[in-house]
Parts: C-alpha cells; sequence; structure tokens
C-alpha cells in the first residue's frame, strides 16, 4: 500500500493554515480517557502508512509496527500483572497497565536497529522515535486522539520478552489511539528564549 509511484516526483510544500493550526494545537491525550471509536482497519493502514514517511538515514527502515487490538492487550496486561508486583511503587505500576487495556487501539513501535556502517544506532533509535511523533499525527489528521507513552514494561527484561523484542531491539513507544470525550487541558510549554541560540 503506497501513496505514490517510486520514483514519482512529489509536490512542493505549500502553506496549509490548517495544519499549522493542528500542530499549534496538538495536545497528548491521556491513555486512560481515550474511548471508542477508534480507527477501523483501513484508517489503520493510512495512519501506518503516513507513520512511515519519516526520516530515515540510509532507507534501513530500523523500526517495526505491532498493532495490538482490545484482547491482545488485556492479554497482555495480565501476563503483565505479576511482574508489576516485583516493580518499585508496585502499586502505581500496576495503575499504569490501565493505559494499555483502557485504548480502543494501541500501535507499538519496536525500535529494531539495523547493522550500518555509515549509520549510528543512535540515528536509527531518533527515526522510530519520528515514526512514533509522525504516527500522532496521522491519527490526530483523522479526526483520533493519541498518546505516546512508553512505562515501566518498556524496560523491564522480563516484560520485553513478553512483548516479543527480539535482541537488539527496544520499544520505542506505545501510540494509543482513540477518542477523547472532552478536550485536554494545556499543558506548560517550553521559554522558547531559554531553549533557542540564535546565530544569523
Amino acid at each position: 500500500m503506497t501513496d505514490t509511484d517510486l520514483g514519482a516526483a512529489l509536490p512542493l510544500p505549500t502553506a496549509s493554515a490548517d495544519f499549522a493550526d493542528r500542530l499549534a494545537r496538538r495536545r497528548s491525550a491521556p491513555a486512560q480517557s481515550l474511548a471508542d471509536p477508534g480507527p477501523s482497519r483501513d484508517e489503520v493502514e493510512r495512519i501506518l502508512l503516513l507513520g512511515a514517511r519519516t526520516p530515515d538515514h540510509g532507507k534501513l527502515f530500523p523500526w517495526r509496527f505491532v498493532v495490538l487490538g482490545p484482547q491482545s492487550r488485556v492479554e497482555l496486561a495480565e501476563k503483565l500483572l505479576p511482574l508489576a508486583d516485583a516493580q518499585p511503587g508496585a502499586d502505581k505500576a500496576r495503575k499504569v497497565l490501565s493505559k494499555l487495556t483502557a485504548p480502543p487501539l494501541t500501535i507499538l513501535v519496536v525500535s529494531s536497529p539495523v547493522d550500518s556502517p555509515k549509520v549510528p544506532v543512535w540515528e536509527q533509535q531518533l527515526s522510530a522515535g519520528a515514526v512514533c511523533m509522525n504516527l500522532e499525527h496521522a491519527a490526530n489528521a483523522l479526526g483520533y486522539s493519541a498518546s505516546w507513552i512508553t512505562d515501566w514494561y518498556s524496560y523491564d527484561a522480563a516484560a520485553v520478552a513478553l512483548l516479543g523484542l527480539k535482541n537488539g531491539e527496544t520499544v520505542a513507544g506505545f501510540i494509543h489511539i482513540g477518542t477523547l470525550a472532552e478536550a485536554p487541558l494545556e499543558r506548560p510549554r517550553p521559554d522558547l528564549t531559554a531553549i533557542t541560540e540564535w546565530k544569523l
């Protein structure tokens, strides 16, 4: 499933007030608050297609997707529950499992670096992060809210094994997608003067 033929000329960017406004108002949704309706199968494929159009030095595609529906996430949460009891702050570790089970749909983005003499692993991991952001933008463009999270089960060795990650792979993020009943509130944003250096 592709948007354009390989080698076809792509249109140059044009100003879009709608797109700029969407970026200006982008806000991660609370994962536990995401509910139906979620995206259809065709919409999920569209979201994946758009997500994969990300900067990728060397065209290595150093990431992969695992689409998790409601039942698979309930089963995963049940398997993670015993591991949560072993975490520091076990009560919170158990509580955050609701982020896995509440949304209609979750896309697990796996950072899967490729051996390359030219492209460092760090750049490949950055590409996986860019995929996560593209998935959020794609979901928003189709009218859904999204939340990019990791949580303890992205780093616990036993939990990662349950996720089916291979040697050398890591969790780039769980992208939870659904619909919010109420608009999210704005959160603090950085002071650009404190983090920007101009050298013109």
